[in-house]
């Protein structure tokens, strides 16, 4: 059976996941670890094959942590249990080599099969990290009202300036939700914001 380390700072939260693989027969919980120094002395002192990672660490963010770890031991498989359900933490947790995400507020069933996923070098998410994410992969569905209706002025050519008035908002309010549609769109600039809302058709 897998070895398994859960690191968590919350006792209950810890003890809560330790009787998920236990009663689950998922592995050996070898340790829990309330911060990272704990997590990180487990590793170099026991044989661990999986780690149950929350983010939000009194020593360290688990986003750094999850690094790290992988950076030493390449092959140890990570998977993040967390409250966060923020894209961009998300998307930094498994750039960073996790190889799942799943929040605290899951199902333990859907705990149990995260855990079975990623011991089969699979990626597992949530339910809810997945809607989230496929959610904000379709931009149509991401961009509200407004800046439809902003992403349209930009389109044709107008500037800041005549948008504000069009639309009865400071310049400083339009620069912001320029700058918004550039991040959200992943647009280095505004020609490339504008080929972007014509081939993804978002006007």
């Amino acid at each position: 059976m897998p070895d398994i380390l859960v690191v968590d700072d919350h006792p209950i939260v810890a003890q809560s996941l330790a009787s998920i693989i236990s009663g689950g027969n998922l592995g050996n919980v070898i340790g829990i670890a309330h911060n990272a120094k704990e997590c990180l002395n487990c590793i170099g002192t026991k044989h661990v094959d999986l780690v149950l990672l929350d983010i939000n660490l009194p020593d360290k963010n688990g986003i750094d942590l999850c690094k790290e770890i992988k950076g030493k031991y390449p092959e140890m498989i990570i998977l993040a249990i967390t409250g966060f359900s923020e894209f961009s933490i998300i998307h930094k947790m498994l750039d960073s080599g996790a190889s799942g995400y799943i929040l605290k507020n899951s199902e333990p069933e859907e705990v149990a099969e995260g855990i079975q996923t990623v011991l089969r070098g699979e990626q597992f998410l949530c339910h809810d990290v997945d809607l989230l994410l496929r959610k904000k992969t379709d931009k149509q569905l991401f961009l509200t009202p407004r800046e439809t209706e902003l992403l349209k002025f930009i389109v044709e050519g107008y500037t800041n300036a005549e948008i504000a008035e069009k639309l009865f908002l400071s310049v400083e309010t339009i620069n912001g939700y320029r700058k918004n549609l550039l991040f959200k769109l992943n647009a280095r600039n505004t020609a490339v914001l504008v080929k972007i809302a014509m081939e993804q058709k978002l006007i």
